[in-house]
Parts: C-alpha cells; sequence; structure tokens
C-alpha cells in the first residue's frame, strides 16, 4: 500500500500555476478560509495550508491543526497570520517577500503620474461632459525631486524607473549606507531635509510601532506646498487624519493612497477630494505578481514538508543557504540525534563547530539542523527548525555557533559538543567525503575514526585488550545482527577503547545488556536514525 499524500490545503483562490507548482506529491483540498467554521473544520490534519489576505489563521486555528507544518502566504503582508503562536507550536511561516515589488514600484509610478497631470480627476470629468483643460493644467516629472523614503527593494526599482523621467532623487533610510545609495545614483538625506526639498514624497517603509504614523501633522508642515504623498506600501504609516487636514488645508497639493489602516476603506474622508488619487490595495494586484507570489509559496511548501530549510521562512533565522553549505544539513541532524543518544545527563551547553572552507559562509543553518536533531528523539511535539532553539532556551540551554577555518584532516568537519551537568562532556564530528559526499563520522568523544554514517550504529566503549572484538562479533552473529562496518580507536594502548559499529538491523536492548556484561563495557549504545 502506498504511503498517505502530505496534505495541502488551499484557503484561497490560487492560480494553476501555484498548483502544478505543488505538484503530484501532495493531496489538495480546497476551503474558503474567509468562513470561520469552514476554516477551522478543514484545518484539522493537513500538512500545510496556502493563503492571501482573507484567511485569519490565529492561534485557534493552529491549535486545531494538530499535523500542521507550514502557513504560506502568496503575497508580502503577515498581519493575518500568528507568527509567535506559529513558532511556539513548530509551524513555519512563509511568504513571498519579491513576488509584488515591480508590480509596487509601477504602481507608485502610476500614482505619481496621475497625481502629475490630474489624469483621474480629468478623466471623470471628461466622462461628465466637462471639458476643462486649463483645471487639470499639470507638471512635468523632468527635474522634479522624488523623495523616497525607505531604499529597500522597491525602493530601488521606482528609483530606476523615475529617473527614466528625468527626476532626481533623494532619499531617507537609515540602514542604507552611502555607497549603496551612490550606486544607485541617489542622494540620502535626514528625513527633515527630504520631507522639505521633495517634490514628491513616496513611503516605502515596514508598519512597526516607529514607523506607524511616520508621515502626520509634523511632516506635513515641513513640505512644500506644492508636494503630493505617495503611500503604496502599508496602511497607517501616513497618518489618515492628518493627512485630511493637509489636503483640506492646502498644507500638500495632493495624495496617492493605495493601502488604509481599515479596509475595506470606502468611507475615509479625504477620498472625496480630487486632489487624492485613491486605489483599493492594489499594489500586487497584477496577474504577474499574484503568480510569482503562489508559485514562490508552493515551492516554500514543498521545501518545508521535505524537511529542509526555507529562504523566505520569515520565522526561521537560516536565511539563504549557500549550494556548499546545504549538503552538511541532513550530516548535522544526524550527528545531533547520536549526540542525544550518547548522553547520560542534562545537556547544559551546546556547541555546534563548523570547521573548514565553508566556515566563511553563512552556517546559521547548520546551528539550527544540529539542534533540530538533538531534540528529535527527546520530546513528545513536533521538532522543526522553527521550534527547536525555543526548545533549548526552554530547557535552559546555551547554544553557541563557532566557526573557523582551520580544519586538518578534511576539507570541511561538522561537530556537536556538549557540556553536561555532571562535568563531563560528549561530542560527535562528522565530514563528507568524495564527488558523492559520503556523510562519515570522524570522531566521537576525542575518538578518531571514520565510518560511514548508517541507519543502526552501535557505540561501545570498553577497556582495550585482545579479544573484545571478536566477543562483539560473535553476540551480534549468534542474534542474527549484521555487522555493515566496524572502526576501533582508543586512547592509549590498554586505555580506553571506543568501538563504533554500523550494523543493518536494530539490536534489541537484550544483546546491548549481554555485550557490556560480557566485555565489561562502559557504555553499550545504539543510535537509531531510521525515520
Amino acid at each position: 500500500m502506498s504511503a498517505t499524500k502530505p496534505v495541502v490545503l488551499l484557503a484561497e483562490e490560487l492560480s494553476p500555476a501555484t498548483i502544478e507548482a505543488l505538484g503530484p506529491d501532495f493531496e489538495i483540498r480546497h476551503t474558503d478560509g474567509a468562513d470561520r467554521s469552514a476554516l477551522l473544520a478543514a484545518i484539522v490534519d493537513v500538512d500545510a495550508i496556502l493563503i492571501r489576505s482573507a484567511t485569519q489563521v490565529d492561534a485557534e486555528a493552529i491549535a486545531a491543526a494538530k499535523n500542521l507544518k507550514v502557513i504560506a502566504r502568496a503575497g508580502v503582508g503577515l498581519d493575518n497570520v500568528d507568527i509567535k503562536a506559529a513558532t511556539q507550536a513548530g509551524v513555519m511561516v512563509v511568504n513571498a517577500p519579491t513576488s509584488n515589488i515591480v508590480s509596487a514600484a509601477e504602481l507608485t509610478i502610476g500614482h505619481i503620474l496621475s497625481l502629475a497631470r490630474h489624469i483621474p480627476a480629468a478623466s471623470t470629468a471628461l466622462k461628465h461632459g466637462e471639458w476643462k483643460r486649463s483645471k487639470y493644467t499639470g507638471t512635468e516629472l523632468l527635474e522634479k525631486k522624488l523623495g523616497i523614503i525607505g531604499l529597500g527593494r522597491i525602493g530601488a526599482l521606482i528609483t530606476e524607473r523615475a529617473k527614466a523621467f528625468g527626476m532626481e532623487i533623494i532619499a531617507y533610510d537609515p540602514y542604507v549606507t552611502s555607497a549603496r545609495a551612490a550606486s544607485l545614483g541617489v542622494k540620502l538625506l535626514s528625513l527633515d531635509e527630504l520631507l522639505e526639498q521633495s517634490d514628491f514624497v513616496t513611503i516605502h517603509m515596514p508598519r512597526t510601532p516607529e514607523t506607524l504614523g511616520m508621515i502626520s501633522t509634523e511632516a506635513f508642515a515641513k513640505m512644500k506646498k506644492s508636494a503630493y504623498v505617495i503611500n503604496v506600501a502599508r496602511g497607517g504609516l501616513v497618518d489618515e487624519a492628518a493627512l485630511n487636514v493637509a489636503l483640506r488645508n492646502g498644507e500638500i497639493a495632493g495624495a496617492g493612497i493605495d493601502v488604509f489602516v481599515k479596509e475595506p476603506a470606502t468611507d475615509v474622508a479625504f477620498l472625496e477630494l480630487d486632489n487624492v488619487v485613491a486605489t483599493p490595495h492594489l499594489g500586487a494586484s497584477t496577474g504577474e505578481a499574484q503568480e510569482k507570489a503562489g508559485v514562490s509559496v508552493a515551492k516554500s511548501v514543498r521545501l518545508a514538508l521535505a524537511g529542509e530549510l526555507v529562504p523566505d521562512a520569515v520565522n526561521v533565522a537560516g536565511g539563504v543557504i549557500a549550494p556548499d553549505v546545504r549538503p552538511g544539513i541532513p550530516l548535522i541532524e544526524k550527528l545531533g540525534r547520536i549526540f542525544t543518544a550518547l548522553t547520560h545527563a542534562s545537556v547544559t551547553q551546546i556547541d555546534v563547530e563548523v570547521a573548514g572552507e565553508i566556515a566563511a559562509l553563512d552556517v546559521k543553518a547548520l546551528e539550527l539542523s544540529a539542534l533540530k536533531g538533538v531534540f528529535k528523539d527527546i520530546v513528545s511535539e513536533q521538532v522543526s527548525y522553527v521550534n527547536a532553539p525555543i526548545l533549548a532556551e526552554q530547557r535552559g540551554i546555551v547554544t553557541r555557533l563557532i566557526t573557523t577555518a582551520d580544519s586538518a584532516d578534511y576539507r570541511n568537519v561538522l561537530t556537536i559538543r556538549g557540556a553536561l551537568s555532571d562535568d563531563s562532556q560528549i561530542s560527535v564530528s562528522g565530514t563528507l567525503t568524495g564527488p558523492k559526499q559520503i556523510q562519515k563520522i570522524v570522531d566521537v568523544n576525542g575518538y578518531e575514526l571514520e565510518i560511514p554514517m548508517s541507519d543502526h550504529l552501535l557505540v561501545i566503549s570498553y577497556a582495550d585488550r585482545p579479544g573484545v572484538v571478536g566477543t562483539l562479533g560473535r553476540l551480534l552473529g549468534e542474534n542474527d545482527v549484521n555487522i555493515a562496518g566496524m572502526q576501533v580507536a582508543r586512547n592509549s594502548e590498554g586505555g580506553q577503547a571506543l568501538a563504533l559499529i554500523t550494523v543493518d538491523s536494530s539490536v534489541p536492548q537484550s544483546v546491548l545488556e549481554a555485550i557490556k556484561e560480557e566485555i565489561g563495557a562502559t557504555m553499550a549504545r545504539e543510535v537509531d536514525l531510521e525515520d
């Protein structure tokens, strides 16, 4: 009988390309995410849910979804997802941060042109039989100053497009270097200087407590009476009440607004004004942006349900994973499981050490994968890249990521080293070798060896003396356990030795007890890595 396919719930209408990007490996279900009772009933046994803006995936919905592993928002904003509750539950949250940047930039330019040439008002007048050319005399964009607040990806695209009109670009962004601004041909100014000099002001900042109401009464007082303000970013960045007053008092010439504090927004006071160009949150409303968003999150869902890190996950500090780092992710997760199997007391600190060429890259993903492996076999809840750091924090375990370029024997070595509550330490190291990137264990508790990773490992520590290897072979053979490989290392002749044995099947606990008794082993553990 074939294995049950993971279930993906589409809670809103998504493009056929999105479903195609998911592929045939999932059971696809549909529901109306805006219908609360239907959503709570449908989400119970799904592995992933894909939404847009109408579906509220809050703590209640997350608690109802016992199998949920990923929430995917086909768009940028995540106001309708309880990220904190998702993180606590080990559920990955992903979005499509770059899907609408071109559409948002183009809409901004559309608002600028509409304001400069009074296009919407002139069109409405003409449709009502009024031919008023002089009333709608506009202004050219050539040599006008465009002030961009927030010089990120969208700000850079707007810069590129506005330059085609011969505009001079100035910007305010405390997180952008002067070198970056110079490369875009943009002059960085203080916010006050930008407001005072700009003919058009467009804001492209995230909505945070610091940016809410960023353009308000004081800002309008600093602007030219001939200036226009545009907001296609987030509702509330421009104070709506203050904007209404500024427009009616002639403090500024007009505004282009696509986003509002409360949406749908149909009763906002300034919507009746002729010098306002308003659109119903159309920043991402192009066929191209919708398709990009759907396809992007579909790919993220595939990665997440395959147990891989996802670059667009908003609640995982993994970031984009370099190709040279990626093969180490499954290796270090297995090392984490071996580490846990070897512990004999509670862990107080875990160091994830990355040595070799990849240490120069961003290897944060390896720390997350190591912690995922450490907790996989010891907690009852689902362990993911999302909640593994939280599990460590809840248990008072200090975690560190240590990198070094020095690796004497291998191109790269990954190590998990832990301090235990009884003042002892344990460690396990691994590497990847050859063109096929074979996973190998190369050190356990300071004993150097080299043996390929296996689903079933025996780790046995004993006093070095003749005859032990033969005894191990006999005891395993008598119990129908076939040895695939063995490595023995010792700290000195006649001192402590460690045998690492790969076998083809699980070893009964009774056999491990027999090994301990017959050879006087201080440790005889099986590590079962078979999922």
